[in-house]
């Protein structure tokens, strides 16, 4: 790892142009002062600057119940403990993965290098407060995952809780967070940057999209939930533009209609995977709603994993396209059916979409589940979807 603040490279290298920007800059960067946020991003990410000779800065991230939050935190921290895949991509593809001195149980390659090199803290689910504490951290940032270990977590070091819960949908969401993070470590000026590098692929995914219908889905434990516009995979929806009419049905758990924006990704309990640190084998939580438990009964609000359906109400919709994730996959289920076996069914048979080879099962599921919200997990996402709809 590099010093804290020092530029390096992403572990996994899939973002070569951005981050190649970024290195060019890193000298420049690590001879402003210690104690200025930079003034272009502190004003893009709408968080106060820390005054010269301060050690610490005003952010904003989210309490336990997902509410908006002023939070204190240090200025340059130099001791970060990560208990999320998201915000560790995004420290990763700022240059700053060199503050990191600890991180979850890891099961995506990309980020891999982290469990390689440093103190394992837990899973994404549950937090090893012994072993957070023994990394002596000035900062510990968190996702939407743990909230009930907030007050816990703030005994040890200042906790902010960056969610991917916004109305403006997953890749605004990302960008927020990335400026927080960056103006932490005044290094805001290149979250722009990384996240146009997209706009070409979300320009040709989203002219495809146009006039097409879709049901989004997830499978788990041998069934098929319908998602909505608000949760997991719903960069389809809001982002590309595919119109989901399973929406009502995947909402058919909640007291009203849609929010229409991206506000079930405040998880509260998930498991990366099973038999992994901190839980047991296909022990998996359940929570995403901003109370950090499931969202099902919650006004406007998709339940957590969705809502089971049956089969036949997939042919009774008759999408265009189906999307699933395979959540089993994605959390190395022991002994889980695949998504292609569960759907792959005389019902779904009967759908245009299967007919026409639109059943598209998300090649890279872990990604989907368990690091929506980073830079580098954005670009997998949508490289899913243009082998599934433009190769």
């Amino acid at each position: 790892m590099a010093a804290c603040g020092d530029t390096r490279d992403t572990v996994g290298g899939s973002q070569e142009t951005a981050i190649d920007s970024v290195a060019e800059s890193s000298s420049e960067e690590s001879d402003s002062s210690e104690n200025q946020t930079d003034a272009d991003g502190t004003e893009d990410s709408g968080q106060g600057g820390a005054p010269e000779g301060s050690g610490t800065i005003v952010v904003t991230g989210m309490d336990a119940a997902g509410e908006p939050i002023e939070v204190t935190v240090p200025y340059k921290p130099e001791r970060v403990v990560v208990l999320d895949l998201a915000n560790l991509d995004i420290l990763d593809n700022l240059g700053l993965g060199g503050c990191v001195v600890g991180a979850p149980t890891i099961t995506l390659p990309y980020l891999q290098s982290y469990n390689d090199e440093l103190p394992i803290v837990g899973s994404v689910k549950t937090p090893d407060l012994e072993a957070v504490m023994a990394c002596e951290p000035d900062l510990i940032l968190m996702g939407g995952r743990m909230a009930e270990y907030m007050d816990s977590l703030g005994e040890i070091a200042p906790v902010l809780r960056l969610t991917t819960v916004s109305d403006e949908g997953l890749v605004e969401a990302i960008r927020a967070n990335a400026q927080t993070v960056g103006a932490i470590f005044g290094e805001t000026e290149h979250v722009d940057e990384l996240l146009a590098q997209y706009d070409a692929q979300i320009a040709a995914l989203a002219e495809f999209a146009q006039g097409k219908t879709c049901v989004l889905g997830m499978s788990t434990s041998g069934s098929f939930n319908l998602l909505g516009n608000d949760g997991r995979c719903s960069l389809i929806v809001n982002e590309i533009g595919f119109d989901n009419i399973g929406v009502d049905a995947a909402a058919a758990g909640s007291d009203s209609g849609r929010s229409g924006g991206h506000g079930s990704r405040d998880e509260g309990n998930e498991e990366e995977s099973s038999g992994r640190s901190g839980s047991g084998e296909g022990s998996e939580g359940e929570g995403s709603s901003e109370s950090g438990n499931d969202a099902s009964g919650s006004a406007g609000v998709t339940p957590t994993h969705g809502n089971e359906v049956s089969f036949e109400a997939i042919v009774a919709l008759n999408p265009d396209y189906i999307f699933v994730m395979d959540r089993d996959s994605a959390i190395s289920a022991t002994g889980a059916q695949l998504a292609q076996e569960i759907m792959e069914n005389e019902m779904v048979m009967k759908t245009d979409a299967y007919r026409n080879g639109n059943l598209v099962i998300l090649e890279n599921p872990g990604i989907w589940y368990l690091a929506e919200g980073g830079i580098t997990s954005l670009g997998i996402m949508l490289s899913d979807l243009e082998k599934a709809l433009l190769d």
